[in-house]
């Protein structure tokens, strides 16, 4: 039964590395020494001192993920005998999950941690690297996160298979250009000891093993990098030196509606069914300008001291959080229409609205609105549950504007209520009006530009033929395409 617990690093290399108490205590005859892996120069050393040692690479090798082998090296230690010594690579303080596995089961035992020298230290002197000064992040190869920055220097451990490092070179080619260089670091403190600047394009060739690791180099690249070119230049550009929140205006709106076109041609159902990448590119182009002027806006409000961009992202996140108790609180929500519900109450309280019809700003598209106003309504259950009533509202509406043709305050009266009726129906439907109004904008267009391309074919203008000449044109048109909308003044 094990009765006392001492967990020690190997350090980055041999055993020469150790302090002379530590290599005592493992060579110490009275002691159980068990070793998380032979593949170290110490415990490759160890192992031809004394041959009474266990190591843990057949629980790697039996385990189905690394979650079973860390429970598994956990349960070998404490099934040892008296005083148990369990070594591990490098510190142990320093990504070693098994120690923390071991210190959580581990109940009444006692258990002394002896850290031991990292890596880490040699991987910051051979990449001239103060992680104090400059800054610096250390990753797992394995499980980068996402997203990943670089506004520091990062050094991404346990790229061990090359697998592992045709990943993490993936992950970096999202940001990073091919020509951008980083370190390779292997078997730091050994005589073996590889260290090799490599380009991104080339980094999939190098070699790798269990203690290869990356270091990239900072570089503003990304999301920090935006942010930091707009600033630079907000200082050093005319042009974005002369911008005021009020003459950027026109171009958030633009670059928004760029954006909207740009998702309307991926399709109904993206990101459903089979993408097309190459929409896909332009979305993310688009995407990037609406994100340079929310960000161009909050670099003006940083400079009077109003806000900055990471407190922009901070307020949207604690908002979301707030926003949905049925993911992050004790709410419960079983469908879409119930967390709009959720969401609309909560929005309510926040802003303390006398009304549900507040702060819908009249700015927006006009068929934005009415959804947008339909939907606070719909909130509290005004709302009809079926499309029956839905089109009998049309229906009625539409005789109203019968009525009122030649009445021209009337007519522009029952004409809005026509298109909020046919507003409700899109709603009710789940198709976004102004959406759908684009679409037809664009086939109409479309297919006009056929009937003006017809006309030249045939040596023709347009103000030469009769209507129903165009009309056939136009049929033809819509067969080209198999669509069915019929022209302006078309009554057939």
């Amino acid at each position: 039964m094990t009765t006392f617990i001492t967990i020690v690093g190997l350090g980055p290399a041999g055993l020469d590395r150790l302090s002379s108490d530590v290599r005592r205590l493992l060579t110490a005859p009275d002691v159980t020494v068990f070793l998380r892996t032979r593949a170290h120069p110490a415990a490759a050393e160890l192992l031809e001192i004394r041959d009474d040692i266990v190591a843990g690479d057949d629980l790697y090798d039996a385990a189905d993920d690394f979650e079973q082998v860390y429970g598994a090296l956990a349960d070998r230690v404490l099934a040892g005998d008296g005083h148990v010594v369990y070594a591990v690579p490098g510190s142990a303080t320093v990504g070693e999950r098994s120690v923390t596995e071991v210190k959580r089961r581990a109940g009444s035992t006692p258990v002394e941690v002896v850290p031991g020298e990292s890596f880490l230290e040699l991987a910051f002197e051979r990449a001239e690297v103060d992680p104090i000064a400059d800054g610096v992040q250390v990753v797992d190869g394995r499980a980068l996160p996402d997203p990943l920055p670089f506004h520091v220097a990062t050094i991404i451990t346990q790229v061990d298979r090359p697998e592992v490092l045709a990943d993490v070179a993936t992950r970096l080619g999202q940001v990073l250009p091919p020509d951008f260089r980083l370190m390779v670091l292997d078997s730091l403190g050994s005589d073996d000891e590889r260290v090799s600047d490599v380009a991104l394009s080339a980094l999939t060739t190098e070699p790798c093993g269990p203690r290869t690791s990356l270091v990239v180099p900072a570089a503003a690249v990304g999301w920090h990098g935006l942010v930091h070119t707009n600033r630079r230049l907000r200082q050093e550009c005319p042009w974005d030196a002369k911008q005021t929140h009020r003459s950027l205006v026109s171009h958030l709106i633009e670059e928004t509606f760029e954006a909207a076109e740009a998702i309307d041609r991926l399709g109904s159902e993206a990101p459903g069914g089979d993408p097309d990448f190459g929409e896909y590119a332009v979305v993310e182009e688009e995407l990037g300008d609406v994100l340079l002027q929310v960000v161009f806006h909050a670099t003006l409000a940083r400079e009077v001291g109003a806000f900055d961009v990471e407190e922009v992202a901070e307020a949207i996140r604690r908002k979301l959080v707030h926003r949905h108790p049925h993911v992050f609180g004790d709410v419960t929500a079983d469908s879409a229409d119930e967390v709009l519900v959720n969401w609309e109450r909560i929005k309510a309280e926040e802003k303390q609205r006398a009304s549900l019809m507040d702060d819908v700003p009249p700015t927006l598209p006009a068929l934005s609105r009415a959804e947008k106003l339909q939907r606070r309504a719909a909130s509290v259950g005004f709302d009809w549950d079926d499309l029956g009533p839905v089109l009998d509202k049309i229906s009625e509406e539409m005789d109203e504007l019968t009525a009122a043709v030649g009445d021209h305050d009337a007519a522009t009266h029952e004409l809005g209520d026509v298109l909020f009726a046919v507003t409700n129906l899109a709603r009710k439907l789940g198709i976004d009006a102004e959406t759908a109004l684009r679409i037809a904008n664009e086939r109409f267009a479309s297919r006009f530009r056929y009937v003006e391309a017809s006309a030249v074919a045939e040596e023709r203008s347009l103000e030469e033929m009769t209507l129903e000449e165009m009309d056939q044109l136009w049929d033809a048109a819509k067969g080209a395409e198999g669509a069915a909308v019929r022209p302006a003044g078309d009554m057939s």
